[in-house]
């Protein structure tokens, strides 16, 4: 499909602000969109009816529009660990994956951090924009990063919203808990300093993981992501992305969490940072601690910590005041990154480092 510069320069503008739209506003610019393209037959330009459509339309704009909003990225110094390939299969699939071992890691126990990446993203690029490998240098920790694949996910989301992707020992959490499994027994890890976070889609199948398997990760980090059991398929996954998401049917355990979200994100709405937070913090009695901030010369942010009852952070809120859909403090190799702050990736390590 062949794309009028001038229209893909437009496409991309609205790809910023579309899913903040009403499904009707939204289906509009979708229309005009492409009652603009050349070279397309007409039977070509009719909007979808069904759910499948639309799914197949998405599947074919997204990737070229958001490869297309990526800027050049400067190159990032090399580290001095190891930055491997891998792979894990079992009844569910295959999914390959990076680890990073730090060049400090000589064999004794060390913390390991599971980080899933978000859209259209995958290993090398996560690493480079959260800087979580110069953090495992500085820190002494493995950090592995499963890649979610286009035959499971043409867009390379991860599939939070299906229902069978939300259940212990099925699906893409039995893949993330057996690639998680699969590095502690070939590395030496401490079993209690296992933690899990994630970007967008991959902040929402971090929740998932932590409230899944509650034994293996001791804490979790979402940016930008949604709650568990927040959408059940497609039309649910967008009306949640919006904020209107579903309640799960049974009680979960209040995960250790930590969650950034920018106010102006228009892609997550911010109401899911709030919802991650109440119910990380809904068994907490007391008053949480707010605190307002800044970043020289970067983005204003609230902070918000609920304690437990012998003082450790419990949940933890960023809320980054005039930030999108991004990592905050990210570097600019890497997609999705927001460079004004704050450094979600070193806050994350701080709070999962108050979880020994």
């Amino acid at each position: 499909m062949n794309f009028n510069p001038k229209l893909l320069a437009q496409m991309r503008a609205a790809t910023r602000n579309l899913m903040g739209d009403t499904p009707s506003a939204a289906t509009k610019k979708i229309q005009d969109a492409l009652r603009r393209l050349q070279g397309v037959p007409a039977s070509a330009r009719k909007m979808p009816q069904t759910p499948a459509g639309v799914q197949s339309l998405l599947d074919q704009l997204i990737p070229g529009v958001m490869n297309g909003l990526e800027p050049s990225r400067p190159a990032t110094t090399p580290l001095p660990g190891q930055f491997l390939d891998a792979s894990y299969t079992n009844a569910a699939g295959t999914r390959t994956y990076k680890l990073y071992i730090p060049s400090s890691y000589k064999g004794q126990p060390v913390p390991l951090v599971v980080m899933l990446h978000g859209c259209t993203q995958h290993p090398d690029d996560f690493a480079a924009g959260t800087r979580m490998n110069e953090l495992a240098e500085e820190m002494n920790c493995l950090v592995v990063y499963p890649a979610q694949s286009q035959q499971a996910n043409s867009s390379r989301c991860w599939n939070w919203f299906n229902a069978l992707d939300q259940q212990r020992d099925q699906g893409e959490p039995s893949i993330i808990a057996g690639i998680t499994r699969k590095v502690m027994a070939s590395h030496a890890v401490i079993d209690s300093q296992v933690y899990v976070a994630g970007l967008s889609a991959g902040g929402a199948m971090a929740t998932i993981m932590g409230t899944l398997y509650p034994e293996l990760y001791a804490a979790v980090g979402v940016h930008s992501g949604l709650p568990f059991a927040s959408a059940n398929d497609l039309p649910s996954a967008l009306a949640a992305m919006r904020g209107d998401f579903r309640r799960p049917d049974i009680e979960t355990r209040g995960v250790p969490i930590i969650v950034f979200h920018g106010d102006k994100d228009h892609t997550v709405h911010p109401a899911n940072g709030d919802e991650l937070i109440k119910r990380g913090a809904r068994h907490l009695q007391g008053k949480p601690v707010t605190e307002p901030g800044s970043v020289p010369n970067g983005h204003r942010y609230t902070r918000i910590v609920h304690h437990t009852d012998e003082g450790k952070p419990h949940a933890e809120q960023w809320l980054i005041h005039g930030a999108g859909h991004a990592w905050s403090g990210g570097h600019s190799s890497g997609s999705y990154t927001d460079s004004k702050g704050p450094d979600a990736s070193r806050e994350m390590m701080r709070f999962f480092q108050t979880r020994r």
